[in-house]
């Protein structure tokens, strides 16, 4: 392999560059792109140093500032803090910066103790846990101290739904709701609270579930999965997923979780992480093996990558694909097929629909889409009258 000179940048993060190098390298980025990210940071070096700074003191009011001088001084590239991202969560990731301040102040202890008791007692998935998270955060925005919040009433708490109504859509604050009974029953059992002010939290009129559009027909399938390019690395990792996807009936988040300890290759199955931290192991189809054997052999990056997740981006840094990683591959080829936009969740739709054009009932389909209520199914399903018929019973009195 060709050597390239490398030049320690001075100033205070001249120590740490040799390092950054090797995690760029490692993450997949072109030699161009490693050279820009070295020249970036060797200049926000000398910033630090000509301004008396210690790498220490770095964070984001510094990068502010520093993107500004650039500005003002007629720089035309990296004029944007967000084109420093990449180098400060490094410089956090091994220690030199410290971590970035919430700014929740007092609440931080008690957010903190609340992520514990989701994950550990609860045992919710990262992701449910992050989105309560996100609606306890708002919740305490609304209190300047910790004793407003203990003497917090249901006048407040809805008071705060109200508002939250006016200000989300109506989909935001459904999980509003959510996430505020989550916090509240959490706030009674530590005793921040002496009352139990679930049951102030207003409910919600029930929405009819949007229309599903229409299963995908055999002919449009097969035209999605052709719309893949095999002979390259990115067309084997879409169309594994998209194969998945389509023949297993898996969510977005599910494709996105998958891990190669998740492949039982022996025999033959495939754990799914599920929603509310459930794991199935559903059969493995040899199509769908054979297709993803390929793209983890000729088509996923580097061994080297740290990670243990199925499917990569295909584009530096070589980090695992997350939910709208996923969207966009479905987007991208429903458009190169020529069918209308859509995503993850019509190949799921499609999926029930043929198992129960193939004669599985309700409760089977249920059993492979991994819902534990059937109601949940027949969102997906277009329950035929004549599936429904077996379940009249006839009318007492009636001639049957």
């Amino acid at each position: 392999m060709k050597q390239h000179h490398f030049v320690q940048p001075p100033g205070p993060l001249g120590p740490f560059a040799s390092r950054y190098r090797v995690h760029l390298e490692a993450q997949g980025y072109r030699f161009g792109v490693v050279q820009h990210r070295m020249t970036q940071l060797s200049q926000l070096s000398r910033w630090l140093e000509a301004n008396s700074l210690a790498a220490v003191e770095l964070d984001e009011a510094q990068i502010v500032l520093f993107t500004s001088e650039r500005r003002a001084g007629g720089a035309k590239t990296l004029t944007k803090p967000t084109s420093f991202q990449l180098p400060l969560s490094f410089l956090r990731v091994i220690g030199v910066v410290p971590e970035r301040a919430t700014g929740q102040g007092l609440f931080d202890e008690l957010l903190a103790d609340y992520a514990r008791y989701l994950s550990q007692e609860r045992g919710l998935c990262p992701k449910t846990v992050t989105a309560h998270l996100v609606a306890a955060r708002r919740f305490c925005a609304a209190f300047r101290d910790r004793g407003e919040l203990e003497a917090l009433g249901a006048a407040g708490v809805i008071s705060y739904v109200l508002g939250a109504k006016n200000t989300f859509r109506p989909r935001a604050v459904e999980h509003v709701v959510t996430g505020l009974r989550s916090f509240l029953r959490y706030l009674y059992l530590s005793e921040t609270i002496g009352v139990d002010l679930v049951p102030a939290v207003p409910k919600l009129a029930s929405r009819r579930p949007a229309p599903q559009p229409p299963a995908l027909t055999e002919a449009e399938l097969s035209r999605l999965l052709r719309s893949c390019d095999r002979r390259r690395g990115q067309g084997r990792r879409d169309y594994a997923l998209l194969i998945s996807m389509s023949r297993l009936g898996l969510r977005a988040g599910e494709i996105a979780a998958l891990s190669l300890d998740d492949l039982d290759w022996r025999h033959g199955e495939v754990v799914v992480r599920g929603k509310g931290n459930h794991h199935e192991r559903l059969p493995l189809p040899c199509e769908v093996g054979e297709a993803v054997a390929a793209y983890l052999f000729r088509g996923r990056p580097s061994p080297t990558v740290p990670t243990r997740v199925v499917f990569l981006r295909s584009r530096a840094p070589w980090s695992p694909l997350n939910l709208s990683g996923v969207q966009a591959v479905v987007n991208r080829a429903s458009t190169r097929a020529g069918l209308a936009r859509f995503g993850p969740r019509r190949l799921r739709h499609t999926t029930a629909s043929r198992m129960r054009q193939a004669g599985l009932s309700l409760a089977e389909v249920a059993q492979v889409m991994r819902h534990h209520d059937t109601r949940v199914t027949t969102v997906y399903v277009d329950v035929e009258d004549a599936a429904l018929a077996g379940l009249a019973r006839p009318w007492p009195g009636s001639r049957s």
